[in-house]
């Protein structure tokens, strides 16, 4: 049962979270070269709002678990998964785990624009 409720609120905090990406992405804003300056803030947006998340929740340090999952997992991997992405760098890097950070960050990074590259080539 608790499964089930978990994922009610993770799918209920993914819906708001894509709608706002989605509103978002409605804004008639255009710039010089075709840059994906929407999309560069949406990412910047949810990455931001989970590190405060987080920040709050150590520093009240009694955040529900439940409230978590529909706050992080929900709605800002609803409205960007860049934003766990940035939360997991931060966290191997508050570790100390430097070769790890900086191997996650390149490779996410590269292999996931080589997969959807390799993905619209199989295609073609």
């Amino acid at each position: 049962m608790n499964t089930f409720v978990n994922c009610l609120l993770v799918g209920a905090g993914g819906m708001l979270g894509t709608i706002g990406r989605y509103l978002l992405g409605l804004l008639p804003i255009k710039t010089q070269g075709g840059f994906p300056i929407i999309t560069l803030a949406i990412n910047l947006i949810g990455a931001f709002c989970i590190g405060l998340i987080v920040a709050f929740s150590g520093r009240s340090g009694n955040t529900s678990p439940q409230l978590l999952l529909f706050l992080k997992v929900g709605i800002c991997g609803g409205f960007t998964t860049f934003s766990t992405f940035s939360l997991e760098a931060v966290q191997l890097l508050q570790n100390g785990k430097f070769v790890a950070a900086f191997s996650y960050m390149i490779l996410s990074v590269a292999l996931c624009v080589a997969a959807v590259a390799c993905a619209q080539a199989i295609v073609k």
